[in-house]
């Protein structure tokens, strides 16, 4: 997963597929997201078993744009999540944290 807010967004979500062995990859993906973007990040991912017998753990979260989780502890199963997102405290965190602005346009070829 890679995002690169080059449009001014503030919130980012990703529905995945991340098994059991990765799960660590998905939590530390999501969290940088959220700060190299500056934005509140949703990650949704797959509970259960497939046919193949990959084990999904959930792992859904929503983080702030500092990488904090706040959602609460990472889900587990279909447990449903939810957090407050703050327009004005997302504001000001890039204010202070200005590096967005020296976001540029390159192509990757």
């Amino acid at each position: 997963m890679w995002s690169r807010n080059t449009q001014d967004y503030d919130l980012l979500i990703y529905v995945a597929n991340w098994p059991k062995p990765r799960i660590s990859a998905w939590d530390t993906l999501l969290k940088a997201r959220a700060i190299e973007n500056m934005s509140y990040v949703v990650g949704v991912n797959r509970c259960g078993e497939d046919s193949k017998g990959n084990d999904y753990p959930g792992h859904s979260a929503i983080y702030d744009a500092l990488g904090d989780c706040i959602s609460g502890d990472l889900s587990s199963g279909t447990k449903n999540i939810s957090a407050s997102i703050n327009y004005q405290e997302l504001k000001a965190h890039r204010k202070k944290l200005s590096f967005l602005e020296d976001r540029d346009n390159f192509d990757l070829y």
